[in-house]
């Protein structure tokens, strides 16, 4: 899905927010999305204190990679910072997605990290890397995660919640959804099943070079 015109950037952003709170990723004032045309230094966010799962066109914001809202006249998300922070490490990234996912959230505190029980988990997560906790809306925060953001494309953030990134929306909404999917299938398995049975690792190569990943 290319991303096109101003608009259709702003309404696919409204539609990633409507899909995830009703798949009850996102909570009513909880959760936050961007995401910016390619190659550019500005890019469009959810704003702060307001209902998540009916946003329109126009409650979001247009901010600058420092944080700066440029149009707009709401509060920008407070988790602006690492928003910002992650577009300035990967110039491939043009979508974040930051959910509060419960399972994916659920298995970090428990010292469980996400594994490659699925080719879903393999082909599309790939690595997913826990970020340790740090006061959200923070630079703190922001600075973590552009430490960890490099060459991932999911993060579980410690005691808060998930980021999925893309080169387009449907691109990171993907992967925050399908990060809840393989957490809840190997939080399931792991109530009847020590030792959960994982993609052998000849198997993985094998993923690797037929998915081009």
């Amino acid at each position: 899905m290319p991303l096109g015109s101003k608009e259709e950037l702003k309404e696919d952003i409204c539609k990633t927010m409507r899909r995830l709170f009703d798949r009850g990723l996102i909570s009513a004032l909880g959760g936050n999305v961007s995401a910016r045309l390619p190659g550019s230094s500005e890019f469009w966010i959810t704003p702060s204190g307001v209902f998540k799962g009916e946003l329109e066109q126009e409650d979001l914001l247009k901010v600058d990679l420092n944080g700066r809202v440029l149009e707009g006249f709401l509060r920008p998300s407070v988790e602006t910072p690492f928003h910002a922070m992650i577009y300035k490490k990967r110039a491939d990234v043009n979508a974040v997605v930051h959910c509060h996912n419960p399972f994916a959230t659920g298995l970090a505190l428990a010292g469980i990290s996400i594994q490659p029980i699925t080719v879903e988990a393999a082909v599309v997560l790939r690595k997913v890397q826990i970020v340790p906790w740090a006061f959200p809306g923070t630079d703190a925060l922001a600075n973590l995660i552009g430490e960890y953001i490099e060459g991932v494309r999911a993060l579980v953030l410690m005691n808060h919640g998930v980021i999925g990134v893309g080169s387009n929306l449907l691109e990171a909404e993907t992967i925050v959804e399908t990060l809840e999917e393989v957490a809840a299938t190997q939080f399931v398995a792991s109530i009847f099943k020590r030792d959960i049975p994982l993609i052998p690792e000849e198997d993985m190569e094998l993923i690797k070079k037929l998915y081009k990943v």
